[in-house]
């Protein structure tokens, strides 16, 4: 029988303050880690008296390698564990000697994103005249689709053009949402939170999207709202072309955009923020980018770089900026950017095309060098075949310059597909290529854009169903960010053809159950948090793992049905 009382509740406690302290002063210092594990592993010797061995143990993480070295391994797709090693640690057997042993367990983790384009009401909402419930419905078929689809990640736009998706004390609503920019929906709601609510409740990550300059697209003759970012700064919004565009190198438009972005890392369980490849503009022939005061200012205060060194330098300031603000308030929270799929032409071997670096001001591969984010998207929009710009040969660039070992997750131009040039095969075979390059942190992919999956375009869906995602997975570790496991379940127990387990606390995001298939063991539903048992089991061997929002998963408590 398990013992309760004063000394399980200090077992319980003494972990609890274990994990707290790890995350919060120790997470890329390994030997403050081992530090503060050993010191915790004692305090629960000293004070756990025998006979209470039945209390979940904390499983020893590897020492999380600090930003400059290569982190420990972690799941990678393709990656199956054979012939677990059951721990020899007795598990509570709760009066059923069906629950067993400790196990660890895996699958393959892997990023399977979308993005959710809210400009000119491209995915989402599909009008700008729609209700509040139809907005809230067209969400919700978004989010059922992708759960169907067995992806995991939701990459939805809600600051198009320095406006608002969400309750902003700083930015007009979206006039893309509310039909007039300014106004809030009637009735009132806040499309953010009820995106990560229902999200969430489909085990799918939700990460924010920003545009940080772009003020009007071409063609909008809206007024903008007095509040917008463009009438408060006039002298900072340029015409450019048929785009309003907002000047990177003045102080007050970068302000502007690092404090709008921090506002929602502060206010939202927001998974990530993402950023696109809209810097300085693409550029226009014959038209100059008319930042000339802002760089005269520069130059008179003293600064000597020449303009397109200074301007690299402002996006460069930003991508710095917003990385530690975001590791300073929420280290937890996700920063990724999704740049144009070139850096240089001629940097990869035959690959020609546009420079971004001289184009857009975005030295990309500095970012991977000082490891200012924690996943780069880079927008491989070509077909495999094509050698001026080859997927597999950019991707295979992007994985070999990442030396910090951040995650790449490569960006796939869906809506392309057309049955001829771009068929499906051809989005099947990229996916195979990223996962080929798993050992080079290529752990997934994003694609765009939602609108194919959601009008089924020639019946991709049951293809990618059938194919390229045929059952769950998890999204990646990030072990420099987070490296210890949650506890493992309590209360497991079997029942007839069904297992449950006690709710779990605020750091469960998500519960995954494995099934023992001769030496593998095979994932077999990933469950939210909110739930605590499943049914409809075959007779077997089982695992029950917790597993907290970074998708580090504990040992499998295993039960025999």
């Amino acid at each position: 029988m398990r013992r309760s009382g004063a000394t399980g509740n200090l077992a319980t406690d003494l972990w609890s303050l274990y994990r707290r302290i790890v995350r919060t002063f120790f997470t890329g210092n390994p030997l403050k880690i081992q530090f503060a594990v050993w010191g915790c592993l004692l305090l629960l010797l000293l004070n756990v008296p025998p006979g209470t061995a039945q209390y979940p143990r904390p499983v020893m993480p590897p020492a999380v390698a600090p930003p400059t070295a290569v982190p420990a391994p972690i799941n990678n797709p393709g990656v199956e564990r054979n012939s677990p090693e059951m721990t020899q640690l007795q598990f509570p057997l709760q009066g059923d000697d069906r629950v067993q042993k400790l196990v660890s367990v895996g699958h393959q983790h892997e990023f399977r994103g979308v993005w959710v384009a809210s400009v000119a009401n491209i995915d989402w909402p599909s009008a700008r005249n729609l209700t509040v419930d139809q907005q809230k419905a067209e969400l919700v078929e978004i989010l059922d689709q992708m759960q169907s689809l067995n992806l995991n990640a939701l990459v939805l736009q809600i600051r198009p053009n320095g406006d608002a998706f969400y309750a902003s004390q700083m930015e007009p609503w979206s006039g893309w949402l509310t039909g007039t920019q300014g106004q809030a929906p009637q009735p009132f709601y806040d499309p953010l939170e009820f995106a990560i609510a229902e999200s969430h409740k489909r085990n799918i990550e939700l990460h924010a999207w920003f545009n940080p300059y772009r003020a009007k697209m071409p063609g909008e003759k809206y007024a903008l709202s007095s509040n917008h970012m463009a009438s408060m700064f006039p002298q900072y919004a340029y015409q450019y072309g048929d785009l309003l565009w907002m000047d990177p190198g003045a102080k007050e438009v970068q302000d502007r955009a690092y404090n709008v972005i921090m506002d929602v890392v502060r206010r939202y369980d927001v998974d990530g923020i993402h950023i696109d490849d809209y810097f300085y503009p693409y550029p226009q022939e014959g038209v100059r980018f008319p930042d000339t005061a802002t760089y005269a200012a520069y130059q008179n205060s003293g600064g000597t770089l020449g303009l397109a060194d200074w301007r690299r330098k402002n996006v460069n300031d930003a991508i710095e900026r917003i990385w530690n603000g975001i590791k300073t308030e929420k280290p937890y929270v996700k920063f990724g950017i999704s740049p144009f799929g070139i850096y240089r032409p001629g940097k990869a071997e035959g690959i020609v095309g546009f420079d971004q670096f001289d184009g857009l001001y975005a030295d990309v591969k500095k970012w991977l060098d000082e490891g200012w984010l924690d996943y780069l998207a880079p927008q491989l929009y070509w077909r495999i075949d094509p050698p001026q710009q080859s997927y597999p040969v950019l991707l295979d660039w992007w994985s070999q310059n990442n030396p910090l070992r951040r995650h790449i997750y490569a960006g796939n131009y869906l809506s392309k597909l057309d049955g001829s040039g771009w068929p499906i095969s051809e989005f099947e075979r990229q996916v195979e290529i990223s996962r080929q390059e798993v050992d080079k942190l290529s752990l997934g992919n994003i694609f765009f854009s939602m609108k194919v999956f959601k009008e089924n375009w020639l019946g991709i869906n049951e293809r990618f169903r059938a194919a390229v995602y045929p059952s769950q997975a998890l999204p990646p570790t990030m072990p420099w960010l987070d490296a210890v496991p949650p506890a493992v379940p309590t209360g497991v127990r079997a029942g007839d053809n069904a297992i449950a387990w006690n709710s779990g606390n605020n750091d469960i995001r998500y519960w995954t159950v494995y099934r023992r298939n001769g030496n593998q063991w095979q994932l077999v539903k990933v469950l939210n948090a909110g739930a605590n048992s499943i049914t409809g089991l075959q007779p077997g061997s089982y695992a029950v793992c917790s597993v907290d929002r970074m998708a580090n998963e504990s040992p499998g408590v295993v039960v025999s049905l």
